[in-house]
């Protein structure tokens, strides 16, 4: 059991775990120090929707971490308290949780263990994951990870392997070992035919090549977090059938005008089919909070004016769906449509 006193005894790893997260995630635009809102705040009005939400992207652990450092004595003992709290009521369906550290954190078994049992504490709510090692860690990939990883991958709850490939803004780990650690990977989700989840950050060249040289056309890929040029997204949409993009809440943000134009541009292709928007709803919690998530929380709340939420979670999804919808102009398509259009993609990418 996650409770609280457990987590504590594991300080240090936690410490760790959210500092690699915080100088892997750096929110786009100015960072402002703000108060912080009461954590009752963190619990969303329901958005009015019938589908069901399913997150593709989501790091668990580290939300729940970050939730205990910004709200010591929290209501919320467990991080199965935590999920329940928050996601029940708001049609979260299903969670794709990611391990992409090095060295491979067990705890990832007991969580995933956990979800095999169907008991009250996830509470319908379906926990799935995929686990791999990000660029930024490419040079502490080791064969011992790789076995770890390996014997992840029989997991029944385990869906893909990643989120892996090349990050060249910061330059974390060398981008040769980068390269070489990217191409390693590819090739062991491609013999156990797991779905892939790249990581890639001004590497558009590199990218490209590597995927297509190392992964067959029809495997089943989602590029997480896109911000990178609608051109390399387009050339890899053309290439790849069964390729998908995943849209975080940075969709939001006034300083990436590179995902949107992506939107704009997929659908416009093909402005009533659902087949041409092929993406995948995400959050990269604790991160990527959508910018117009407040407008909806300012009116029924007028003390959170000014204030800004310290972490994501998944029950914010909608509000992306609601931003994709927006660009795309149509009146057919609403956040009803693009929540459905991206829960079926999440389907056929993971199974879930």
């Amino acid at each position: 059991m996650l409770a609280r006193y457990q987590w504590s005894l594991r300080a240090p790893f936690y410490t760790r775990l959210y500092a690699t997260r915080a100088y892997r995630y750096k929110p786009m635009g100015k960072n402002k120090k703000q108060s912080i809102p009461d954590e009752a705040h963190l619990l969303l009005p329901a958005y009015a929707i019938n589908t069901g939400i399913v997150d593709t992207h989501t790091h668990l652990v580290s939300t729940f971490a970050q939730y205990q450092s910004k709200y010591k004595g929290g209501k919320y003992e467990t991080i199965y308290d935590f999920v329940r709290g928050l996601y029940q009521g708001r049609k979260v369906e299903s969670i794709v949780d990611v391990w992409c550290e090095a060295p491979v954190q067990t705890i990832w078994r007991e969580l995933a263990d956990s979800a095999l049992k169907k008991d009250e504490r996830w509470s319908g709510i379906e926990y799935w994951f995929v686990m791999g090692v990000h660029p930024h860690e490419a040079k502490l990939y080791t064969d011992a990870t790789e076995k770890d990883i390996l014997e992840a991958m029989a997991h029944p709850r385990c869906v893909g392997w990643g989120e892996i490939g090349l990050d060249y803004h910061y330059d974390n780990s060398p981008r040769d070992i980068q390269q070489s650690i990217f191409i390693r990977q590819l090739r062991n989700a491609v013999k156990l035919r797991k779905s892939i989840t790249v990581h890639t950050r001004e590497a558009e060249e590199d990218t490209e090549r590597i995927l297509k040289e190392e992964v067959p056309k029809d495997h089943r890929i989602h590029i997480h977090c896109y911000t990178d040029s609608p051109e390399l997204a387009q050339r890899l949409l053309d290439h790849f059938p069964n390729l998908y993009i995943g849209i975080t809440g940075v969709i939001t943000y006034s300083t990436n005008l590179n995902t949107a134009a992506l939107i704009r541009q997929m659908s416009s292709s093909s402005p009533t089919s659902p087949g041409s928007l092929r993406i995948l709803l995400e959050t990269d919690a604790p991160y990527m909070i959508p910018s117009n998530l407040y407008s909806s929380l300012t009116l029924a709340a007028p003390d959170l004016k000014g204030k800004k939420l310290p972490l994501c979670h998944t029950a914010m999804i909608p509000w992306t769906a609601e931003f994709v919808a927006g660009l795309i102009g149509k009146e057919e398509w609403d956040t009803e449509r693009v929540l459905k259009v991206a829960r079926d993609n999440a389907r056929t990418v993971y199974g879930v």
